[in-house]
């Protein structure tokens, strides 16, 4: 109780005494602490009162009454006051009994007084005591109660405690959970992000191809472009030669007038000059030969007009020999009328004359001939401007059929595509149906052919049935006398070639490109010839095995498949399970860390979409069949190879070759995911015949029980059983999806003709046949959705912009409106001169609208020059398309042509420059 006391509050101070300490001490105790305040107050009290006879002893009759007076009044006592009223003595004389009587009768009030007081104070004390008690008795009782209670609430919280103590354990549970969840979609996410790197390369390379298919497209536009242009110039050259025709044959005619008015003038000199002499007739005759030179300079003359530009020189010449040829005949006119008039002329102006005549004649000849040529020119060139405008339609009348052809080539090409696209569709729904009803597990036998170390009588241990029904189907395997039948869906004996072979797998490796899970793997006995069958001698070309086969077909139908729009990305990887240990074929470190064994490096790994992979796996991206040649070799010199009584050069290991195909057609939005598994397993062997010891007999041992693994789940999956035991080999835990999972499976089951080695063909057989009989998931093509969901979202946010609009020039009045805010706002312009019948300038309508959306602060204006030819006029727009950058209501740059690169440059210089340029 005392331990319980000590938590308690401290108990109201008494309002008698303000000094008294508070009451938590124990009873006993505060029982003297009581005794000791009363004789204190007592003490004091009489050393107080003691005081009164030292200043009163001359007025001794006043204490009667002020003793009375005090009986009524109320007065506190200290320790003091106790102290000195005990104390007290009577000081007065030692004979006056009277004064003696009347101090000890006051002292004895006082002392009344002061034990009344403290009678007072104790029947307080008691009270406080008995109120105190019961606020004891209270405070325990809320104790024990409290205490009662805290016991509850200590269970309850233990209770409380265990149940988060096991919700701890089951969040940490959780937790390691996901946090093995969450490093898978870290593992997921970066395949996703290298599979999204390698779209981007697809598409970037799309781009490329885009490009290169644009510039022929704008190649070919500048070509028509160039051939409008010369018919335009051929078209001007013409009006240009029908002018100057025009101008010749005018100045022909003015000719003509000019010979007639000479002519005229002629026939009155000879008027005037009938009466000459006779000896003057030579000279008549003369001056008509004059007149004949004459005429060919007029004739002259109308050539040099016709040389504009060449013989405008000689053509002034012809007319200055014109005005002379005049002056002579002015000149001979008076010298006739002289002669007339003196009757008589000397022989030697007569000779003059002749001389002057001759050469005149000689000019005009050679005049004549320069004429004539002049003449042979035009013709020319009048048949060349006749021969240029039927070859100007000619070239119209066959571009416009050649554009008549393109469009319907076009028209067909789309049309073809669709029922190509169709077909493709179609013709992987019939194929994916067949193999379907073929069974998910096929089975494929091979009989290899009679080697020189095999027994003379191989021959009887194998034979092919020949029936309908069991032609190419069946198989008969004798041991001792007695006949096995076997069927399955596939026997190829030992005269196939690699090719045959191959030839019945070839649409199983195309389901791969469709996006399919495909497994093909060779099982039989060693030196049955498996890995000649998976693998063949990669440098002969036609003892080619399985997987390079396989890969050449890969290959080429995805490029076969990229005019269709489809892009593929492939990676390889190739591992070994040896002696139950994960190996890296194509890791420069051949001799790796394994998997199960000290470092645990390769872990095997299956998610929920039934897709495996192997940690830490080196994984290969190939582009072509060369590189995938060279990763051939790699493996082949890292996989483990043996020596044993039954094969010289026995694999000692399961190969498994593993390509992943992404495929993604973008003009379809489709997308794949294959993957193809190819696998050499080891053989298995009797180690009465191999012969194998040391880590040859590990190996046999390991590969022996790895098979009978895989013999186990074959059982369990004949039977259906609810448990299959993948876990029991890495062989089975690696196969589980094309065991049972929606892959498309086949086993090639190889069959060595040998009489030693029937017991081993007939338990390879029987293996096979069980394993034909199992019935395993539906195939499952691979997708990515999330991808199509992204694109077609992408497009919707594309559609749903709203695009700049083009202004399309209707009137002269909008057009006088965009220039006016041109120059009041300095708004860039760009207007496109273009016409309906010009090809280039359709073509660059695209173009357009695409700036218009780079540059949304120019203007983009298109104008019809055949309705608009004013506006073209003023700006002195001659051919199309025609680009002007305007700014501030000016033209600052021009470009002819359709380059979209170019003018999106000249727009760029526009958009940052204020200053005038010249395009």
């Amino acid at each position: 109780m005392a331990s319980r006391n000590q938590n308690k509050p401290p108990a109201p101070r008494s309002p008698v005494n303000k000094n008294r300490v508070a009451d938590d001490a124990p009873l006993d105790k505060r029982r003297k602490i009581g005794a000791g305040r009363i004789m204190s107050s007592t003490s004091s009290s009489r050393g107080r009162q003691a005081l009164a006879p030292m200043t009163n002893q001359k007025d001794a009759s006043v204490a009667p009454s002020e003793t009375a007076g005090s009986e009524s009044e109320i007065i506190e006592y200290t320790k003091e006051m106790g102290d000195a009223l005990l104390n007290e003595k009577f000081k007065g004389k030692k004979f006056d009994s009277k004064a003696k009587q009347e101090w000890v009768t006051g002292y004895m009030n006082r002392l009344k007084e002061c034990i009344k007081w403290f009678q007072k104070c104790l029947q307080d004390l008691t009270e406080e005591k008995d109120n105190l008690r019961e606020m004891l008795d209270s405070s325990e009782r809320k104790c024990v109660e409290t205490e009662a209670a805290m016991k509850i609430r200590e269970e309850e919280l233990n209770a409380t405690i265990s149940k988060l103590e096991t919700n701890v354990s089951s969040l940490k549970e959780s937790l390691a959970k996901e946090e093995s969840e969450k490093l898978d979609a870290l593992d997921s996410h970066k395949r996703e992000k290298e599979a999204r790197m390698a779209l981007e390369k697809t598409q970037d390379s799309l781009k490329e191809e885009l490009g290169r298919a644009e510039q022929n497209a704008l190649n070919a536009n500048e070509k028509v472009k160039t051939q409008e242009d010369m018919y335009k110039r051929l078209q001007e050259y013409n009006t240009s030669l029908q002018q100057y025709n025009t101008k010749l044959q005018n100045e022909l005619k003015a000719a003509t007038d000019a010979n007639k008015q000479v002519e005229k003038e002629k026939s009155a000199i000879l008027e005037n000059h009938s009466t000459l002499r006779g000896h003057y007739n030579m000279l008549q005759k003369e001056f008509t030969s004059a007149k004949d030179s004459r005429d060919d300079a007029m004739k002259q003359k109308e050539a040099a007009k016709k040389e504009v530009d060449i013989l405008r020189g000689e053509l002034q010449q012809v007319r200055d020999d014109r005005e002379k040829q005049l002056l002579l005949v002015q000149e001979l006119t008076s010298e006739l009328n002289t002669c007339k008039e003196r009757t008589g002329r000397t022989v030697a102006e007569v000779d003059t004359l002749i001389t002057r005549s001759t050469a005149l004649e000689d000019t005009c000849s050679s005049q004549r001939e320069q004429i004539s040529l002049l003449q042979h020119q035009l013709a020319a060139a009048t048949q060349k401007l006749k021969m240029a405008d039927l070859s100007s339609s000619e070239i119209r009348t066959e571009f416009e059929e050649q554009k008549r052809i393109v469009s319907d080539l076009q028209d067909r090409l789309r049309d073809a595509e669709i029922q190509l696209l169709e077909g493709e569709s179609l013709r992987k729904k019939l194929h994916n149906t067949i193999l379907e009803l073929k069974g998910n597990i096929r089975v494929f036998c091979r009989v290899r052919p009679l080697l020189p170390d095999d027994g003379p009588a191989a021959e009887a241990t194998v034979s092919f049935p020949t029936s309908v029904e069991s032609a190419g189907r069946g198989i008969d395997l004798y041991q001792s006398g007695q006949k096995y039948p076997f069927t399955f869906d596939k026997v190829f004996d030992h005269n196939a070639t690699q090719q045959d072979v191959f030839m019945e797998i070839s649409q199983l490796v195309q389901s791969a490109l469709d996006g399919y899970k495909v497994c093909i793997f060779a099982y039989g006995q060693t030196g049955s010839g498996k890995t000649y069958t998976m693998m063949g001698l990669p440098q002969a070309p036609l003892q080619k095995g399985l997987i390079p086969r396989s890969l050449e077909q890969v290959f080429q139908t995805s490029q076969a498949l990229a005019v269709q729009g489809w892009k593929y990305k492939m990676q390889a990887s190739m591992l070994e399970i040896y002696n139950e240990t994960i190996r890296d074929l194509l890791s420069p470190r051949s001799s790796n860390g394994a998997e199960g064994g000290g470092a645990g490096k390769y872990v095997i790994r299956h998610d929920a979409e039934g897709n495996t992979c192997v940690s830490d796996l080196t994984i290969v991206d190939v582009c072509s069949i060369r590189e995938v040649s060279n990763l051939l070799q790699q493996a082949a010199l890292s996989r483990s190879v043996g020596k044993t009584d039954m094969n010289e050069h026995s694999s000692r290991s399961h190969l498994v070759f593993t390509l992943r195909i992404y495929g993604v057609n973008e003009s379809t939005e489709q997308q794949a995911q294959g993957v193809l598994n190819l696998i050499d397993l080891a053989g298995s062997e009797r180690l009465s015949r191999s012969g194998a010891t040391g880590d040859r007999l590990k190996e046999t041992q390991a590969i022996n029980k790895s098979l009978s693994s895989l013999s186990d789940v074959i059982f369990a999956l004949a039977k259906k059983e609810d448990h299959v035991p993948f876990r029991n080999s890495k062989l089975t835990y690696l196969l589980q999806p094309c065991l049972g999972g929606d892959s498309k499976t086949l086993m090639f089951v190889n069959v060595s003709p040998d009489p030693s080695s029937v017991g081993e063909s007939l338990c390879s057989l029987r293996f096979a046949a069980r394993v034909n009989s199992c019935e395993i998931g539906v195939p499952r093509r691979q997708t990515i959705k999330p991808l199509d969901s992204l694109n077609i979202q992408k497009k919707r946010e594309m559609e749903e912009t709203p695009k700049p609009e083009v202004v399309k020039i209707t009137s002269t009045e909008t057009w006088d409106s965009l220039l006016q805010q041109s120059k009041s706002h300095g708004t860039p312009i760009v207007a496109h001169f273009t016409a309906s019948w010009c090809v280039p300038s359709v073509a660059m309508d695209p173009f357009i609208q695409e700036f218009a959306s780079v540059f949304p602060d120019i203007i983009f204006v298109t104008v019809d020059v055949d309705d608009f030819k004013e506006i073209a006029t003023k700006y002195e727009v001659k051919a199309m398309p025609t680009f002007l950058l305007m700014k501030g209501g000016v033209v600052a740059g021009r470009l002819v042509g359709a380059n979209p690169d170019e003018t999106k440059k000249r727009i760029e210089t526009l958009l940052q420059s204020n200053t005038e340029f010249v395009v």
